[in-house]
Formats: structure tokens, sequence, C-alpha cells
């Protein structure tokens, strides 16, 4: 009897190994190895059929480039326009996020067939879930397999537009030993539905998993692969969810979709600013409005800070929603340019709503909560704080300033405190009061 050939695998990047190794040399991810059959290639005649693909760009002209609409505006903002016709959109998120709610939804509001393959539900419990959603299954079919090549069958016989597999990691192509869920199925099932995906030019939408640490189950080659990624994101104590392109072939990497959980499925979230602003209490140190862009859209945000002294030798420093080294970048140049002693205080950083930011133009506003709660002071209500802090205590200049203005002065605040570069580029009147600041301290000392 043949003995099988065993090979370890690493999940996170798709390292191979002939034996167990702790430590990935690649990506240097502990424990990430698995064990998978090693598939014997098949040896067979050579084929030299490749000159028939070669073809000159100028024969492929294309005047417009029409979308497949998911008909959710939040959803096709984050897509680019809509679903590109032969395109594989991969959506990963944490379990019971709302993943196969929203393209649930999404399929039901599609101008075209859709088809829905699942290995993880019944037939039976998709159509109690479409009910609850409220979902009409007139232009949905359903196919509950994990069989690849029956999948393949399937959507070469229905020739629908768009094809939603849930999830990859059920899907299995019987021409392999390995276990549904390993490296090996989920790399071969991915990139046979990208080509079947190039040929029918239908559109596939993907639903993966995620890993403990938040990223895509699978190697990381499954991510090159496919033309978009989306990341689908909340908190668990928010009904708030964020849907954001973390790869995108055919849009910006920028945008983000807001969504709301109900009991009857995600609602879009149209003017963001004004919900995540519902729940402020004006009468609170260490609270300031600040302004991000995501994509082209401004958001209002609140950032809170709490300051308070340290029993122990060494402070904590936490930070929700946003970078955690950042957040110390700005405490030493806190303590450094504005003289706040910060080096014995416990600090804790909120970006309330659930909602991650990452660009650097909330930082002023970062520092303005924190010396607010610090010196127990109140800081205006009426004012948004937007700049980048340099290392020298600078206020630097940020981008998109007039969108940021417009939408503070539509939620009715009264004043900008805003780097003084970026005066000179405001060129709309807006009925707000414009304060520039150049440096850290003049910034406090106009906050309050």
């Amino acid at each position: 009897m043949a003995r099988n050939r065993i090979k370890y695998v690493c999940s996170s990047c798709g390292y191979e190994s002939l034996k167990w190794i702790g430590r990935c040399p690649s990506c240097e991810s502990w424990n990430t190895f698995t064990e998978e059959l090693i598939e014997e290639k098949k040896t067979g005649k050579k084929s030299h059929a490749g000159d028939e693909q070669i073809s000159k760009l100028s024969d492929h002209v294309v005047e417009t480039e029409e979308r497949v609409k998911t008909n959710i505006a939040e959803f096709d903002r984050v897509l680019g326009g809509g679903l590109m016709p032969g395109s594989v959109v991969l959506i990963g998120g944490d379990p019971g996020i709302g993943k196969s709610t929203l393209v649930m939804q999404a399929a039901s509001k599609v101008d075209g067939d859709v088809l829905y393959v699942t290995g993880e539900e019944s037939a039976n419990q998709i159509s109690l879930r479409a009910k609850r959603l409220k979902v009409t299954g007139d232009k949905i079919s359903i196919m509950t397999e994990t069989d690849l090549d029956v999948i393949l069958g399937g959507i070469k016989k229905l020739e629908p537009k768009v094809v939603i597999v849930d999830s990859i990691q059920t899907t299995y192509k019987p021409d392999f030993d390995n276990a549904p869920g390993t490296v090996t199925q989920i790399r071969e099932c991915t990139v046979e539905l990208m080509q079947l995906a190039k040929k029918t030019h239908c559109a596939i939408m993907i639903v993966g998993h995620v890993t403990k640490e938040g990223m895509i189950a699978g190697p990381k080659i499954l991510e090159h692969v496919v033309d978009t990624v989306l990341q689908f994101e909340g908190e668990r104590s928010y009904s708030y969810r964020v849907l954001r392109a973390q790869k995108n072939r055919f849009g910006s990497t920028n945008e983000i979709g807001i969504f709301e959980m109900h009991d009857d499925g995600l609602h879009e979230v149209l003017n963001p600013s004004e919900i995540f602003l519902s729940e402020r209490d004006k009468q609170t140190t260490g609270s300031v409005v600040t302004a991000s862009i995501e994509g082209t859209r401004p958001i209002l945000l609140e950032v809170q800070a709490l300051v308070t002294p340290s029993s122990y030798g060494n402070p904590q420093r936490v930070a929700t929603g946003f970078d955690y080294r950042r957040l110390s970048i700005l405490l030493a140049v806190l303590e450094k340019r504005a003289n706040l002693r910060l080096s014995i205080q416990n600090v804790f950083l909120n970006i309330a709503g659930g909602i991650r930011i990452d660009e650097p133009a909330v930082d002023l506003a970062i520092c303005c909560a924190i010396a607010s709660n610090f010196s127990d002071k109140f800081a205006r209500n009426d004012t948004v704080v937007i700049g980048e802090v340099g290392l020298g205590g600078e206020v630097r200049s940020v981008n998109h300033i007039e969108k940021r203005i417009q939408e503070a002065a539509k939620l009715g605040f009264k004043r900008v405190i805003l780097p003084t570069n970026n005066i000179k580029a405001i060129k709309s009147k807006a009925d707000i009061e414009i304060v520039g600041v150049d440096n850290l301290g003049n910034a406090l000392n106009k906050i309050f």
C-alpha cells in the first residue's frame, strides 16, 4: 500500500515545509502550520496552444464600464460603483458580524439572476433567513453544495449575473485528498472560480472566515488572486457595521460603507456624522469633535479621553479605534511641547461609535481631548478640531479641508480650529468661524 506523503503549510502565508515548524520562517507567525497531503502532479502531453491567447491591447477597446448594481448605495460606494462583470469579490469578517445578511440583501436587489451557493445552511434555513430579512426569492436560485465541480456545473447551466459562495472554507475540489478549509483547497477553489468568472463575465462574491487575529483565513495568495477584498467589521456591543475595502482593482480603497444592524437586517446609514454625535454629552471634559475623511465622505466623530493617576509603576495606555503607537507619540509630544506631565498618568482613548480612524488629521483633536480631561476643563462644544501634529509640536495642514468645514457647518457647529496653512486653500464661504493655529500650544489655548 502506497504511503501518503505529508507536507506542512503555513495557514497565514502559504509557506511549505516537509516538517512541522513552530514559527514560520516567512511571516514569522507562531503555530500556523497545518498538515496536508502532497498532491502528485499529473504528467501529460504538453500543450502549445498558448499562441492563440496572444492579442493586441488595441483589439480590446471598452467604451463604457458597465457595472452590476447591488442597489445598496453604501455597498456600491465601497465597490467603486457596483460589481464589475467577471470580477471576484472576497468578503471577510468575524463570525456573526452580518456577512451572510449583507450578501443576501444585495442578492435580492441585483437586477438579474443570482445563484446563492451555501455549504453552511440548508435551503429551509436560508428561506427562514430570507423571510426575516423580507427578501423575495424571485430572482435568487439556491444551491446547497460544497463540491466545486457541481457548483461550476450549476453556474454554467444557470448563467447567472451574480454568484454568491458562502463560504469558501466549506468548498472543496474532489481531485484533492485534503480536507475542506485547508490551504490547498481554498487556493484551488478560488482560482477555479476566478477563471470561470473571467470566461462567463459573471460577478462572484465569496464569503470568507477570519482568523483570531482578524485576518482573512487562508493563504495570503488568496487576496492576490481575487479582484476585491472587503472587510466587514464592527464591535459586538454596537449596532453599527463598517464595510471597508482593503484591495480594489476597480475602485478606491479609501471608501467605507456604514450600516446599522436591525431585526430585519442591515440598514444604510446615510448621514453617519449625525448618528455618531447623537449621544454626545456636551458637559464632559475630554470630549472633542473632529472631522475625518473616509474616501470622499467627511465624517464628524467624537474623540473621548480619560486621564487618571497611575497607582503602579507602568501607566496604562489603552486606545479603542485608534493606533496605540500613534497615541504614544502624541502623549510624548504633549509632555515635551505642552508641559503636560502624562508619564505618571493612565490614558484611555476612545473613538465613539465603534469606528476605527487611521488618518493623521485627528491628531490635534486627540491632543485637545487628553489636555481637556487632564486639566479638568471643558472644551468648547461648538468647535470642531482638525489637524496633524508633528514631533516638534507644529500643526500640519491636512487635505480635503473644505469638505470637512462644510460638514461641520451642516451639523450646526460654529467654529473650526484648523492648521494655519489650510486657510489659504479655503475658497467657499461657509457660515462658520475659522480659527488657524500653527502649533500645539496655540490650539490648547483656543479650545477652552
